[in-house]
């Protein structure tokens, strides 16, 4: 007989007890990752939360590892403490100018009281069960309040808020929290709809350039107005200081204007004592 098996015939009630009562232990402790929240649950009754959500909580800090269970009379729930997103089906919403809408949005949610959600729901699938039909009939009802045009503009953003501010609302029944929510798409359906949707879009395009080729028509006529009257101003202003300089000066430009076209054909025939050649004549 060997040592071992001399040891296991003496000491065989120790051994087997030592054994157990590791089990034993290793059955009592439980570890909590730092992605999940543990419901402690005594016969079917949550009496503590391990690692539960807080915010603004550092790494390392939030009490996630190694926690004690009672073995048979206590059962430990594991609850995702990440942010978990639920999908809407596609679907057609119609908006407020009646534009049938082809719809794809999802949500983003966190659970933050997981003994209400253990409660309510029991699992986080169900929980996001439960805020799909929701997300998709808070989302019908805001969108028909809106027109097509509205969702391509900084108005989609107040309309996102609504809804999520709507859908949370829903949400905390369960314990959870809606952080955002956020269309995917939101297209016309093929066919006639989308085709009277560009033909709308190009002809607002158009009236839209038109209205600022207008305007800037309107606005080089009154720099143009402005500047003729300046200049009249200026000639004026200089023909009451110096009305002989003036007039010689309006001359010589009439001169120039006159006289000095190159390749023409025209004959001017003026006596010497025309009044319109007064500047040549000198004083």
């Amino acid at each position: 007989m060997n040592a071992l098996e001399r040891i296991w015939a003496e000491q065989k009630l120790a051994l087997v007890a030592v054994i157990i009562a590791i089990i034993g232990l290793l059955s009592c402790l439980k570890e909590v990752d730092e992605t999940e929240q543990a419901v402690i649950v005594r016969l079917g009754e949550p009496v503590r939360v391990v690692n539960r959500f807080r915010p603004n909580a550092d790494f390392g800090q939030t009490g996630a590892g190694l926690t004690w269970r009672i073995p048979f009379f206590e059962q430990v729930i594991t609850i995702d403490k990440r942010v978990l997103d639920v999908s809407m089906e596609r679907q057609q919403v119609t908006s407020a100018d009646q534009q049938r809408l082809e719809v794809d949005a999802y949500a983003r949610f966190r659970v933050i009281d997981p003994v209400k959600m253990y409660q309510t729901a029991g699992t986080v699938d169900r929980v996001a069960e439960q805020l799909q039909p929701i997300l998709n009939s808070v989302l019908r009802q805001e969108l028909g309040k809106r027109t097509f045009a509205s969702l391509l503009t900084a108005e989609r953003g107040q309309a996102m808020e609504n809804i999520r501010k709507g859908l949370d609302a829903e949400a905390r029944e369960y314990g959870a929290q809606v952080i955002d929510v956020r269309i995917k798409r939101a297209d016309l359906p093929d066919g006639a709809p989308l085709e009277s949707a560009f033909t709308r879009m190009i002809s607002a395009r158009q009236q839209e350039a038109a209205t600022i080729r207008a305007q800037g028509q309107k606005a080089g006529q009154i720099i143009r107005a402005e500047a003729e009257a300046q200049a009249a101003k200026t000639y004026a202003e200089s023909f009451g200081k110096d009305p002989q300089f003036y007039d010689f000066y309006r001359a010589m430009q009439s001169y120039d204007t006159t006289f000095a076209q190159k390749q023409s054909s025209t004959s001017i025939v003026l006596s010497p004592d025309n009044e319109y050649l007064r500047q040549f004549r000198g004083k």
